[in-house]
């Protein structure tokens, strides 16, 4: 876990995600604020040079995205772990799809958040964790027969996923499962709301809080269901190849 000398005090987390969570139901939840003592280390040796460091990401609320305060919590962790380093943070905003290919090819820095893959430590160099939250299904609550307990169970239904995702190992690896593609979080809702899917594989936070800005009918229309997937953990990741890629993310780890 990312480290600090003194931790985030927790009412500043709060106040942070609540005013990045403009919903009752997100409010009544321990949310975000009691994952979030985000750490970052401090008696960094200079870096190398002080610099722009550009990461790529994707609006994902309420976690990240341009038009949140200081663009949310997932910014607030990146900027000053780097500020530690004596470097600044700018994020570029884009779809999931191009961020993964500017990524990739060395365009930017790095992206963020992203959730552990083996997979992807082939290529990228993985900062240590930050909280996430809990991922797992939603449905519509009228559905009342949908349930599930295990991956098997899932077979009858028809689940929508965001490309280029990664969720949880196991139900990614499954390939018996019918799986519909969405853009993002809030067309997987919408995609759900139309009855175009059974289910939907999202985080809790960011499936209530795309909900509840699409209507308020929307919000009460959908169900969580328990147990989750996984409760997740955040990372950010960095190109194995691009020059400087190592020491930045030693640097974004103390």
């Amino acid at each position: 876990m990312i480290r600090c000398a003194a931790l985030l005090r927790a009412s500043f987390l709060r106040a942070i995600l609540f005013r990045a969570v403009p919903f009752r139901a997100a409010r009544r939840a321990p949310l975000l604020a009691t994952l979030l003592v985000a750490a970052l280390a401090c008696g960094l040796a200079a870096p190398l040079e002080a610099r722009e460091v550009v990461l790529a990401t994707t609006p994902w609320e309420p976690y990240i995205g341009p038009d949140l305060p200081r663009q949310g919590y997932v910014a607030e962790v990146a900027r000053e772990a780097l500020a530690r380093a004596g470097h600044t943070l700018r994020l570029e905003f884009m779809p999931w799809g191009r961020v993964l290919y500017k990524a990739e090819h060395g365009e930017v820095d790095g992206y963020l958040p992203e959730y552990p893959s083996e997979e992807l430590k082939r290529t990228f160099l993985f900062s240590d964790p930050f909280p996430g939250g809990p991922l797992g299904f939603f449905k519509l609550r009228a559905n009342k027969d949908i349930s599930w307990c295990g991956l098997d169970s899932l077979r009858p239904y028809r689940i929508g996923v965001v490309r280029g995702y990664v969720n949880e190992p196991a139900f990614d690896a499954r390939t018996d499962l019918k799986r519909e593609y969405a853009k993002d979080d809030e067309a997987n809702l919408r995609m759900l709301l139309a009855g175009r899917v059974d289910l939907i594989v999202a985080d809790l936070h960011v499936g209530r809080y795309y909900a509840r800005r699409i209507s308020r009918q929307a919000q009460e229309r959908i169900e969580f269901l328990l147990p989750p997937l996984e409760t997740k953990h955040l990372h950010a990741c960095f190109p194995a190849k691009r020059p400087g890629s190592l020491r930045l993310a030693q640097e974004f780890n103390r």
